[in-house]
Formats: structure tokens, C-alpha cells, sequence
């Protein structure tokens, strides 16, 4: 062995003796020297700028894919939603499992745990050692430890979401005098995993570069993305949950007592989230995406307060509402072109894809995904109101009449048709619902199919979810129907069929919309100004101006009427939550809502609603009565306290004796 393979060694091994606790899920990494061999072979690449670039797109690789939503999805967020179940109980669609309390901390579904940790390792080796690289220049370096800052920071916060705390290993190598066991570490806090998170992404944002080359570069953060990330990861500390719940007043740490969440609310985290929110909204780089106003798009509602009818973002006029809003999602418009998307990815095209559980099956999808009714009647009426409090102008009709049809012509607006065929419940609805339910009698274009030999041409389709619907089984797989009445067309644009061509799509992971909402929620439960010196930020508690701003851009882009005074705390508070829900319903936000508020144990036991789909097309009433699914063992739901954190996997918790379960998984 050379003196310089002997010196890695030296320098590795008291480092790896603690990490292989931590890092790893199979017997093969328990040995120190098929780590040594993995790092003579890495000594190489820190000799040409060229591999380091590779090793970090490997550090890289752990991420997971989060535009895949429901199958093969690398996290349960989105399909252990309230939001939706899936038409499968499989390996493929696991996360039902996880509403059906099927999983346990002996499964191996969505174990991220040590993947995610080996994503920190190799960030860390990078930094490291990125100064041994003889052939990169003074901004390359930079941008390749921003990189790995981001993803130490990114991985972490990755883990925060799906366990709660974890342990944070060191970026310095231990001493290998110490013993094994001294060097094996217990969970961090809460609050220090937020803190760690931050560091991290604010070392990120000084280092990468302000933005990057429109190519496959996209996908990689500049440095407003570490921004974006600490605006999300301290609200979720300042929220309830996390921040003074006394749920947890048990969960302590072994070795010095600490609670693993704070027990005394401290009300100044929302102002550092507000600072967060306000960095990134003081860059002004970003801003909601619109699309400007055509000749179709429908006129406004009358009858508002003036301030409605000023050019957006002062109002909502001047802007084409439905193709605002369908247009992040569905392709139309280029990620390199998109004013509000800050961080992205691109979802698998086919099987894997949000489109394919959503498309019926004889248009080439899976025909698998439901939505529930709660989700639908969130949207609110065109005019900004509840369907339960709706005007004269736009009702939302009783229950003796929302089976009916709307009648007379198909109603077209921003290249949307609304079928006459369609149930008066969906008639009158904010540009928001059109573009994110797929319901029965709606009309599927599917303009790219042009086979004409096809006996079951799939194009200019209204898709019915009828027991004798055209949306059914497919014969050869009975199981692939959709059991509530309602799927989501928010990732399909109207040129998508999946047996011909789709549009690519750039799922947004990041984006401005949610750090408007982050910024007027946060702002909403601060009672006292914050300052943060460091920054030169000052917020107000409860600015009103600041608050309606971010929150009125929402609605206006939405084409709905704006708030013209700030309600109180609490009033303001449930406004900016059902907002939340309508504008990122199906983006995976929805899980980690109502867990930071505390709302999940409610939202979960409430019955799971939809359309009767045992109904026929000739009784249209029964279809279009609301109705519970007792059952359907896809619509069952068990939902416990120990769910609002995802079980450790056992095989980590053998590998780390001071590593202890989450509440409630032992």
C-alpha cells in the first residue's frame, strides 16, 4: 500500500466506524475495508474536475424523484394525502399502505433512510476534498460546494419531513481513539435539524451561482433555491406542531435530556419564517406566472369591490385566469419560461408519471386515481364564495339539483370546454377547478391521438364514471376504475394521449405561489416585530399591507376577489389554509399541511367521500349524491397519532443502539 492511500485510510476510518451505523442497509457496508477500497478508487477522481462533476451528480442521484406522485414515488406525501387514494394496494402504490396502517418499521417501503444519509456522505467527501482538485477555477469550486451544501442541507430536511428528527452526523471526521459506541449518535432535535438545514442552504445560497444555463442545468439549484427551502422549513418550525406541543412532552433524548420538540412556543420563529419568505420576495426574480388575456377567456364577475378590476397584480384583470394557472403544470409553457417555478424536476413520461394514473384507460392510462369530494368542495364559486354560502348570481344548486345538467350550449373559455352534459355542481367554479378535477361528463381532447382505424378512437372524449360509463374497467384488468367519480387534470394538457404523445413536463417542487402563502401566513400568527440583523429584515406583525398583498395575488391570479381589509388572526388564519388547499391540491404540500397544523388526526377520520359509482348513466340523482364508501377497502383510512411521522426502519435502528423509534411505531 502507498503512503497516500495509507493517509485516506488513516483519515477515514475513525469517520466511517460511526458513519456505517448510520449510513447504511446492508451487511455488505459493514466493512471498513470495502469503504477503504470505495475511497482509494474515489482519491482519482479529485484529480480531474471532470469526475468530481460526476461524483456530485452521484451525491445527486439520491434524491428522489418527486414529480412521481403516486406510482413508484420514492416518498408517501402525496398518496397518503387526504386529498386522494389510489385504485391499487401494491408495491407500486404503496403509499396506501400507509393510510391503511398497513406499514410498519419492518417494511422496506419508502425506506429513505440510509439513502438519503449516503447522498450526505458523498456531499461531505466533496467538501472535504474539492480543494485537492487541480484543474477547476475559483467560481467552479464555489459552485461545486454550494451543490453540496444544498444537498447536506436538502437531504436533511428530506429526512426532517419523513421521521421527524434525526441525527446529524459531523462534517469533521472523528478521532479513531474514541470508542465505536461514543461515536454512535443519538437523534438531534427539531430545532437543531432546522438549524442545520439552514446553515447549510445559507452557505448554499452564497456559493452557487444566480442562475443557471436553460438546459439540463435546470434542474440543479442557483441560489435562490436554498432560499426557498429555508422559507419552507421554517415555517414548518414555527408551526404548531413543532413548535411548543405538549403532545411530545415524553420524547426526550437519553443523553442530556433534550426534548426532541420544544415544549415552550416560541412565537419569533414566525418571524424568521416571514424574513425567509421576504429574502426571496425581495429579489424579485420571481413572480406568479399569468398568461395575459385573450379573447376567450371569460369576463370577471360584476359586482366586486373596485380594486378587483385592476390590471394584475393590483387586480385580477388583464390576465387569462385557467391558462395562468394550467399552464405551470401541464407543459404548455417551457420550465425555462415559467416566471414562478424556482426549483423543478422532471417526472418519469409514462408509467410512472401523474399523468398516467390520472388518464382513463382507454386514452392509455392507468385510470387509478381518486379524489375525494372534501378536495372538490374546497374550490370555491367563481366569485370567491363557499358553494355552501353562494350568491344569486353564481348558486351553487341544492341537493335536490346538483345531479341535473347545466343544459343548453357547451360552455368554451381559455381553450376549457364545459360540456352541457356536465352536473350543475360544477357549474360556475373558479378557474382553479377546471384546470385540477377531472370529473364525470368532463371532456377529454386527446388531440395528439389521430389513428383512424381505432374502433375506440380516444380523442374529443367526455369521460363518464357511470357503473356503465365509458371510463369502466378495462376487461382484461378489472381492478384499474376509479371509485370516487373524480381524478386530477392538473399535469395533462389537452394535447396529451398517452397512446400517441405527451407534452414534457417540469414538476415544481418550488414555487413562488407558496412563498407568498408562507410569507402572509407567517407574518399572520407573528405578534411582535422581528428583526433579523443579520439580513437588515425587518417584519411587522400582522402588516396588514404586506399580508393582503401576498395573500390578494393569489386569489386575483385565481380570478377571484381579492380580501380589502385584514379579518382577524383567526378568520385570516383559516382563509390562508383553505387557500393552501385549493392552490397546491395534488403537489404533496396537502400531508405536510395539516401535520404542522395539527389538523391531520381530524382530516383523516372524517369519512372518505365521492360520487356513487354503482349508479347508471339513467340515474344520474343516485350517481350525484355524495356518498361514503364503508366498503371499499381502497377508501378504508386508519389514522393514529404516530402517523404524523413516518416509522424509522428497524434495520437502521439495529445498526444505531442510540437511535430511538418515533412515538407510537415500538
Amino acid at each position: 500500500m502507498n503512503i497516500k492511500a495509507k493517509n485516506i485510510k488513516n483519515r477515514i476510518t475513525g469517520l466511517l466506524s460511526a458513519m456505517i451505523l448510520l449510513y447504511t442497509s446492508s451487511c455488505d457496508y459493514l466493512s471498513i475495508d470495502r469503504y477503504f477500497e470505495e475511497m482509494t478508487q474515489i482519491d482519482s477522481v479529485f484529480t480531474r474536475k471532470t469526475l468530481v462533476e460526476q461524483y456530485i451528480a452521484g451525491a445527486a442521484g439520491n434524491l428522489p424523484n418527486e414529480g412521481n406522485l403516486w406510482t413508484n414515488s420514492p416518498n408517501p406525501f402525496q398518496g397518503a394525502s387526504d386529498e386522494n387514494f389510489t385504485s391499487w394496494n401494491d408495491d407500486r402504490h404503496a403509499a396506501i399502505k400507509f393510510l391503511r396502517d398497513e406499514i410498519t418499521q419492518f417494511n422496506t417501503y419508502f425506506n429513505n433512510y440510509s439513502n438519503y444519509y449516503e447522498g450526505i456522505r458523498k456531499a461531505n467527501i466533496v467538501l472535504e476534498r474539492i480543494g485537492e482538485v487541480p484543474d477547476i477555477s475559483d467560481m467552479e469550486r464555489r459552485d461545486y460546494m454550494g451543490r453540496c451544501y444544498f444537498l447536506r442541507g436538502y437531504y436533511i430536511f428530506l429526512l426532517l419531513q419523513q421521521y421527524g428528527p434525526v441525527p446529524l452526523v459531523p462534517d469533521e471526521p472523528f478521532e479513531m481513539s474514541r470508542p465505536v459506541t461514543e461515536m454512535s449518535l443519538e437523534r438531534a432535535t427539531y430545532d437543531e435539524c432546522i438549524t442545520y438545514i439552514c446553515d447549510n442552504m445559507q452557505k448554499a445560497s452564497e456559493y452557487l451561482p444566480e442562475k443557471r444555463e436553460a438546459s439540463a442545468d435546470m434542474n440543479m439549484p442557483d441560489r435562490y433555491v436554498p432560499l426557498a427551502v429555508m422559507s419552507r422549513a421554517l415555517l414548518y418550525a414555527a408551526s404548531p406542531w413543532y413548535n411548543g406541543n405538549t403532545f411530545y412532552a415524553d420524547w426526550k433524548r437519553t443523553g442530556d435530556g433534550a426534548y426532541f420538540i420544544n415544549q415552550n412556543p416560541d412565537n419569533t420563529k414566525w418571524g424568521k419564517a416571514a424574513v425567509a419568505a421576504k429574502q426571496l420576495i425581495d429579489t424579485k426574480v420571481y413572480e406568479l406566472y399569468t398568461a395575459r388575456r385573450e379573447s376567450t377567456t371569460p369576463p370577471l364577475p360584476e359586482g366586486q369591490d373596485a380594486s378587483y378590476y385592476r390590471n394584475f397584480p393590483d387586480g385580477a384583470e388583464g390576465i387569462d385566469h385557467f391558462r395562468s394557472y394550467s399552464y405551470i403544470f401541464n407543459g404548455e409553457v417551457p420550465r425555462t419560461l415559467n416566471s414562478e417555478v424556482i426549483y423543478s424536476c422532471t417526472p418519469a413520461r409514462v408509467g410512472d408519471s401523474p399523468m398516467w394514473i390520472a388518464t382513463p384507460s382507454g386514452m392509455g392510462g392507468g385510470n387509478g386515481l381518486n379524489l375525494t369530494q372534501d378536495v372538490v368542495d374546497a374550490f370555491y364559486m367563481k366569485d370567491g364564495r363557499d358553494i355552501n354560502e353562494s350568491s344569486t348570481d353564481y348558486p351553487y344548486p341544492g341537493p335536490d339539483e346538483i345531479y341535473l345538467a347545466i343544459g343548453e350550449n357547451d360552455q368554451t373559455f381559455s381553450g376549457y370546454t364545459l360540456k352541457n352534459t356536465a352536473a350543475q355542481m360544477y357549474n360556475n367554479r373558479e378557474m382553479r377547478f377546471y384546470a385540477t378535477i377531472g370529473f364525470s361528463e368532463c371532456f377529454w381532447p386527446g388531440s395528439s391521438y389521430t389513428s383512424g382505424t381505432d374502433v375506440n378512437n380516444q380523442k374529443n372524449v367526455t369521460v363518464t364514471y357511470y357503473a356503465d360509463g365509458n371510463a369502466g374497467a378495462n376487461a382484461n384488468f378489472n381492478v384499474d376504475y376509479n371509485h370516487s367519480g373524480y381524478t386530477c387534470k392538473k399535469y395533462i394538457h389537452a394535447e396529451d394521449q398517452l397512446k400517441a404523445t405527451v407534452r414534457t413536463k417540469s414538476y415544481p417542487i418550488f414555487r413562488y405561489a407558496e412563498i407568498l402563502l408562507n410569507y402572509a401566513e407567517a407574518l399572520n400568527e407573528l405578534e411582535q416585530n422581528y428583526t433579523d440583523s443579520e439580513k437588515g429584515i425587518t417584519v411587522a406583525a400582522r402588516d396588514a399591507g404586506e399580508i393582503l398583498n401576498a395573500f390578494n395575488q393569489i386569489r386575483f391570479r385565481a380570478g377571484l376577489p381579492g380580501l380589502t381589509s385584514l379579518p382577524g388572526r383567526d378568520e385570516m388564519r383559516r382563509l390562508i389554509k383553505r387557500e393552501r388547499q385549493i392552490e397546491f391540491v395534488c403537489e404533496g404540500r396537502r400531508y405536510h399541511d395539516i401535520r404542522r397544523w395539527g389538523d391531520a388526526y381530524e382530516a383523516y377520520n372524517k369519512p372518505v367521500r365521492g360520487m356513487n359509482i354503482s349508479a347508471k348513466k339513467n340515474n344520474r340523482q343516485l350517481f350525484y349524491t355524495p356518498t361514503t364508501y364503508p366498503n371499499d377497502p381502497m377508501a378504508y383510512r386508519s389514522f393514529s397519532y404516530k402517523h404524523y411521522f413516518y416509522p424509522i426502519p428497524k434495520s437502521s435502528l439495529n445498526k444505531n443502539p442510540k437511535l430511538v423509534q418515533n412515538p407510537g411505531w415500538n
